[in-house]
């Protein structure tokens, strides 16, 4: 694959969209749709976060989620990127953000801390075996890879297991050795199973850890660190001094990465672009001062979920047109007037905002739709419902919790606001109807159901309440 051949102006050679399947996995066929986007966008790689979607066999096999891709699907997944000349890296978490993982009870002995599912158990040869078993299969149905990425990133209670506790009292342990140890002993296992194959690894583990320690540990050899922020006001001198430190340690190659969506809250619905655009320009300075023989690429991350417990962030059409954005911004070397009319022409969007929200969006890009629908929900569904039950007069004066309850009302003042409750609801009905057909093409029904759930059924069924009250409130007087 010829890396450069999209990226003039970009001083990464690689640049990876990530794919964050632990929460809202697109179908196949809407990857199909999307990633001729991604490679006219300026991305030439993908870094496919499987989690819970990747049809794990045997033993491994309680971790797949209920609608997990069959290894059909994931054939047709790297075929697809293929065709469209995207470098497929695989993403395993091998210590952290296990929760996928040791929250079965199979493998909950595992856990560093009996209660948290989130961390490995560094001490147990059994885990050193879990994880082997993940990425052999992982790897078996992708054909030349070039890199693996194992995760360890927020190793969170790392050293508060009973184990760790009786292993850091000699002198000579310490948390940190204790980190850099599994991450060598997953990576060596890795190298020795699949020599062609280089491991990568989040690099926050690794910030703190003295250059003495880190060099000795061994771990610059065998993986190449991906160092992560998300802010747009990542200090620029302090990530070249990282790097610098990194180089000092014998780490030969490095990575970035920045954030397209999935940064700015868990429960976040719209993304910002002007947020995520400053974060990689930032990036872009960092890059400028970085020995361009050690930067591998940047990888453009997506998160849809902080943890596989929380909440869903912004929907991947919806962060769409920031990914937009933030790869034509690195293809370009920043940000201009030319980048935002290139953007709206891909995109099919009349306009767009870079600080603010685009209230009426729309646009022809693949799942257009959903981007235009969740914006209206999020920016009208609750104020206009809001707007009725606690700021219109007749409501809050005649018609109460007090009234609804005991079923009084005013024939003459049901009349003043029953139109436009009846009105409202149908309003919502029909964007509510729309955006499950629209959901419904792109994502499977679980995903539907929890974003429905979290961000529409609250400010409808309180509204579908006052009308259903009121009908009973009616009968009662005639």
């Amino acid at each position: 694959m010829e890396e450069n051949k999209m990226t003039v102006s970009s001083p990464f050679g690689l640049h990876l969209v990530h794919l964050d399947l632990k929460g809202a996995p697109p179908k196949v066929s809407y990857l199909a749709e999307i990633f001729p986007l991604f490679r006219t966008l300026g991305a030439n790689g993908l870094l496919i976060e499987y989690e819970d979607m990747f049809p794990y066999e045997g033993e491994l096999k309680p971790l797949r989620a209920e609608h997990a891709y069959s290894a059909s699907e994931i054939k047709e997944i790297l075929n697809l990127a293929k065709l469209h000349e995207l470098e497929v890296i695989p993403l395993v978490q091998t210590f952290g953000h296990m929760e996928f993982v040791l929250k079965h009870q199979e493998f909950s002995h595992l856990r560093e801390v009996e209660m948290f599912p989130n961390a490995l158990n560094p001490h147990k040869e059994e885990s050193l075996m879990l994880v082997s078993a993940m990425i052999d299969q992982v790897v078996a149905l992708h054909d030349g890879l070039r890199w693996f990425h194992i995760g360890s990133d927020e190793v969170y209670y790392l050293g508060e297991g009973e184990e760790s506790k009786q292993w850091l009292q000699k002198e000579e342990n310490s948390t940190e050795k204790l980190c850099l140890s599994h991450m060598k002993a997953v990576a060596s296992c890795m190298v020795s199973s699949h020599p062609a194959v280089k491991p990568i690894v989040w690099d926050d583990m690794l910030r703190g850890v003295s250059e003495e320690t880190l060099t000795e540990s061994g771990v610059a050899q065998l993986m190449e660190p991906m160092i992560w922020d998300y802010a747009p006001d990542l200090d620029e001198d302090d990530k070249v001094l990282l790097v610098e430190k990194y180089r000092k340690c014998g780490f030969p190659k490095l990575w970035f990465a920045s954030a397209f969506k999935g940064a700015t809250g868990a429960n976040q619905s719209l993304t910002l672009i002007g947020h995520h655009l400053k974060n990689h320009l930032q990036w872009l300075k960092v890059a400028n001062s970085t020995p361009a023989d050690m930067l591998q690429g940047i990888a453009l991350t997506g998160w849809q979920r902080y943890d596989h417990f929380s909440v869903l962030c912004e929907l991947l059409p919806v962060g769409i047109p920031s990914l937009a954005v933030c790869l034509q911004a690195l293809q370009n070397g920043g940000y201009s007037e030319k980048v935002k009319e290139n953007v709206e022409k891909q995109l099919g969007l009349s306009s767009l905002e870079i600080d603010t929200f685009m209230s009426e969006s729309s646009g022809t890009f693949p799942g257009s739709d959903i981007f235009t629908l969740v914006t209206q929900v999020c920016f009208y569904l609750k104020p206009s419902v809001d707007e009725l039950l606690e700021r219109n007069r007749y409501v809050t004066g005649w018609f109460s919790p007090y009234h609804r309850k005991r079923k009084i009302v005013h024939p003459i003042m049901m009349h003043h606001f029953q139109p436009d409750a009846l009105s409202l609801l149908d309003k919502w009905n029909t964007v509510m109807q729309e955006l499950q057909a629209a959901l419904n093409r792109v994502f499977y029904m679980c995903t539907l159901e929890e974003w429905m759930e979290e961000n529409v059924h609250p400010s409808l069924h309180k509204l579908q309440e006052v009308v259903d009250d009121l009908d009973k409130a009616i009968q009662a007087q005639s």
